[in-house]
């Protein structure tokens, strides 16, 4: 329905629009999905060069992917809200009648389709450049899943926490500072999760603690999230 009442319009349309100009922006001005790729190809060479080995695999391969994800994603979550706090957004968004956290929603969802622009040059780059052994079809099904949840984890505490560092002058240090004790949980989740997908001696079964610990620390976030947003935009 497109009735609006009070100063609240649907949430389903709101989002739905502040994802379509996130997505325009981005496609009309390329600046975060680059970033973050090029970031995660010379993050590769750094680790070829730097671990004095052809390939990786198991632990150290999910390691090595894993931060590589974190790291650059954190580019992407630094300029999340560079553009409604420099062109006035956040004013617009305060003074229109929509509810406040359709902004968080729809920047958990624009950094989500980032994420996964990201990934799909950077696994490719991965195989060619690090990884030894040669996942089957099945392999890559279930670590795309794992990679599916721990998005999740970082698109929700990316959103979160680039929310309250743009509102400070030194937004380049705080983000990071506050993000990755956050993502420490993730990240470990991600590397056991994959790790058994990444073996020399192939798939081994996945441990089911590690997506569902993954799962519940997004949902307990997500819940974090969305209700303290708001009070980020006052504030």
């Amino acid at each position: 329905m497109s009735a609006t009442t009070g100063r609240t319009t649907p949430s389903r349309a709101a989002v739905a629009a502040l994802l379509r100009k996130e997505l325009l922006l981005e496609r009309k001005v390329p600046q975060v999905v680059p970033a973050m790729g090029l970031f995660s190809i010379t993050t590769f060479v750094i680790f070829h060069f730097g671990l004095d080995q052809r390939t990786v695999e198991g632990s150290l391969a999910a390691g090595v992917l894993s931060v590589t994800l974190l790291f650059a994603a954190m580019l992407g979550a630094n300029r999340l809200f560079v553009s409604d706090k420099e062109e006035g957004g956040f004013d617009a968004l305060l003074l229109a009648p929509v509810d406040r956290t359709s902004l968080f929603v729809a920047k958990v969802l624009s950094f989500l389709a980032f994420l996964v622009v990201l990934e799909i040059v950077m696994l490719p780059a991965f195989a060619v450049l690090l990884l030894g052994p040669t996942p089957d079809a099945g392999e890559w099904l279930r670590l795309v899943g794992m990679l599916a949840l721990a998005d999740l984890g970082i698109a929700i505490i990316g959103a979160l926490v680039g929310a309250l560092s743009i509102q400070t002058r030194a937004r380049d240090l705080i983000l990071p500072l506050i993000a990755l004790p956050l993502l420490v949980p993730v990240i470990i989740c991600l590397a056991n999760g994959i790790a058994p997908l990444l073996a020399q001696e192939g798939a081994m079964a996945v441990a089911g603690r590690w997506p569902a610990v993954l799962a519940l620390y997004d949902l307990i976030f997500g819940l974090l999230a969305y209700a303290v947003f708001d009070f980020l935009l006052d504030d």
